[in-house]
C-alpha cells in the first residue's frame, strides 16, 4: 500500500514525498481511511509509529476543503489535546509540516509561559488549535476560545493523560464540545 491509495489530495502527498515518506505504517494504513470517512478513532500502536500522522494529515484534508470565513476571524476547528508541552509543540510542528502547502493553518498553547504571545495569535483566528488541558481551560474561561465550531476533537496520549490525573479536565473539556464532531483518541 502507499500513500497515494489512501486518497489523499496532492498538496499532502507532496509534502509525504519531500518528507521521504515511502509507505503508510499501519496504524496509518488502517486508520487514515476511516478517519478522512468521518468516522470516530480509538487507536493504539508504539510510539515511533506515525501516530501524529494518522489524524493530522485527514483533518489537514478536510480543513483545506473547508470554507474560510472572510467576514471575521477564522474559528477553531479542530482540537488536540496532549499532555505536555514537549509533545504539544512536536504535534503542532507536524501539522505545519503536513499542511504547508495548503491553506490550514494552526497553533499550540500550554502553560508555564506568557500567555501574550498565545492570544495574541488566538485573536487573529486558527484551524487548529494544539493544546494541553491547563492553559486551555484558563483561556476558554477568560474567553480567548471558544469551543462551539470544532469539527474534529484529538485526544492523543489519552492513557498517560488519565495516569497524569488529567481526567476532571478532560471531562470540563468534552462538557464545551460539540456533540456533533469527530472524536480521535490515541494512546502508545
Amino acid at each position: 500500500m502507499t500513500f497515494k491509495n489512501l486518497k489523499l489530495i496532492p498538496s499532502i502527498l507532496r509534502v509525504l514525498k519531500e518528507e521521504n515518506y515511502k509507505n503508510p505504517t499501519p496504524i496509518q494504513a488502517k486508520s487514515i481511511p476511516f478517519i478522512l470517512n468521518g468516522e470516530d478513532i480509538l487507536g493504539s500502536a508504539q510510539t515511533g509509529t506515525g501516530k501524529t500522522a494518522v489524524f493530522a494529515i485527514p483533518i489537514i484534508q478536510h480543513l483545506s476543503n473547508h470554507q474560510r470565513n472572510l467576514n471575521g476571524k477564522q474559528k477553531i476547528l479542530s482540537l488536540v489535546i496532549t499532555p505536555t508541552r514537549e509533545l504539544a509543540i512536536q504535534i503542532g510542528e507536524s501539522f505545519k509540516i503536513y499542511g504547508k502547502y495548503t491553506n490550514v493553518n494552526n497553533t499550540v498553547i500550554f502553560g508555564g509561559v506568557k500567555q501574550r504571545s498565545q492570544t495574541n495569535i488566538l485573536k487573529r483566528g486558527v484551524d487548529i488549535l494544539v493544546a494541553t488541558p491547563g492553559r486551555l481551560l484558563d483561556l476558554i474561561e477568560q474567553g480567548y476560545i471558544s469551543l462551539q465550531d470544532i469539527k474534529y476533537f484529538v485526544l492523543d496520549e489519552a492513557d498517560r493523560m488519565l495516569d497524569m490525573g488529567f481526567i476532571n479536565d478532560i471531562k470540563k473539556i468534552l462538557a464545551k464540545l460539540p456533540r456533533n464532531r469527530q472524536s480521535l483518541f490515541f494512546s502508545a
